[in-house]
């Protein structure tokens, strides 16, 4: 099947929208946010951000009517899904460390297992985001020549 430019150009959009995502949100603003030492809750501005990027990449990939397009959108998304696997461990250690706090009675020893733990948590996510990184990388290549992959072409055949 010939792909045009203008196919590839959209197709290549994906994997350039989900790499933004990762640097913007999670190589920069991420530990921008841990060394202003803002908190937990400042670990929700990149990831309610990352989160709009993910559900624009999933409809994107729903509502694009070239197949081609449309295949690349999905398999960004797939890499997304990797991404939300790491949000959730993330989540679950946080967690995790908040109910082994709640009960400390020495605040100052509560708060220096809140900082280690933190730090120790987000390693899922940024372990998650430098092999999808490098995935994306890979699927840029595919846009290039035209491809999709074969799990992706079995999951969404053409005539889609």
């Amino acid at each position: 099947m010939e792909v045009s430019e203008s196919e590839k150009k959209a197709a290549r959009w994906a994997h350039d929208l989900f790499v933004l995502n990762i640097f913007f949100f999670h190589l920069l603003l991420t530990p921008a946010t841990i060394m202003l030492g803002i908190g937990l809750e400042g670990l929700l501005i990149p990831l309610a951000l990352s989160l709009s990027v993910i559900t624009y990449i999933y409809y994107r990939g729903h509502r694009e009517p070239r197949w081609f397009v449309a295949a690349h959108w999905r398999l960004a998304f797939k890499r997304c899904k990797l991404l939300l696997i790491g949000y959730a461990l993330t989540a679950a250690i946080l967690l995790l460390v908040e109910l082994l706090t709640m009960g400390m009675k020495d605040a100052h020893m509560a708060n220096i297992m809140v900082t280690v733990i933190t730090r120790i948590a987000i390693m899922p996510t940024l372990i998650i985001v430098m092999v999808t990184v490098v995935m994306e990388a890979s699927a840029t290549s595919l846009v290039s020549r035209g491809e999709v992959p074969d799990k992706i072409l079995k999951e969404f055949p053409p005539h889609s």
